[in-house]
C-alpha cells in the first residue's frame, strides 16, 4: 500500500488509520499493530513538524508492506537531510519536551534504518510478527 500525504497532522492520522485497516485485513495481532501505529505516527509527525514545518503544500510518502513474517513501513520525504537514527537519547531527568520519540520507535520496531536516496530521506521501520513463540508466516 502506498499513500501520498500532505504535511498535516490530519494526514498523518489518515496514514495511521490506513495502517490499522491494513493490519485488520491481514489479521495482524493488536499488540504488533499498536507499536507499528505508534511508530508511524511519531515518524510521520516528525516529517510534518520538522522536515516540512507544517507546510501543507509539501508531500511525503508512506509505503506499507506485509511480506512473510514482517511488516515494513517506509517513509519518504524531500526535507533537509536528517538521519533520525542518530538522534540522541535524552537523559532520564531531562524534563524538556521532545526527544523521546525515536527511542520509543526503536523500542517497538525490530529494525530502524535510514538512507538518503537522491534528494529524499528514506526511513524504513520493520516489525517481525510473532504468534506465541512462533514467527507468523502468512
Amino acid at each position: 500500500m502506498t499513500l501520498e500525504l500532505h504535511a498535516t497532522p490530519g494526514e498523518v492520522m489518515r496514514a495511521v488509520e490506513a495502517l490499522q485497516e491494513f493490519g485488520r485485513e491481514r489479521q495482524i495481532a493488536e499488540k504488533e499493530m499498536f507499536g507499528l501505529a505508534l511508530a508511524l505516527e511519531e515518524c510521520g509527525s516528525n516529517i510534518v513538524d520538522h522536515a516540512y514545518r507544517r507546510d501543507q503544500g509539501q508531500k511525503f510518502q508512506v509505503i506499507i508492506e506485509h511480506t512473510g513474517g514482517a511488516v515494513t513501513i517506509e517513509l519518504r520525504d524531500c526535507g533537509p537531510e536528517f538521519d533520525p537514527t542518530l538522534a540522541r537519547v535524552p537523559e532520564q531527568n531531562d524534563r524538556t519536551a521532545g526527544g523521546w520519540g525515536m527511542p520509543l520507535v526503536r523500542h517497538y520496531m525490530d529494525e530502524v534504518r535510514y538512507r538518503r536516496d537522491a534528494d529524499e530521506n528514506v526511513l524504513q521501520l520493520t516489525k517481525r510478527l510473532f504468534q506465541g513463540d512462533q514467527l507468523t508466516i502468512t
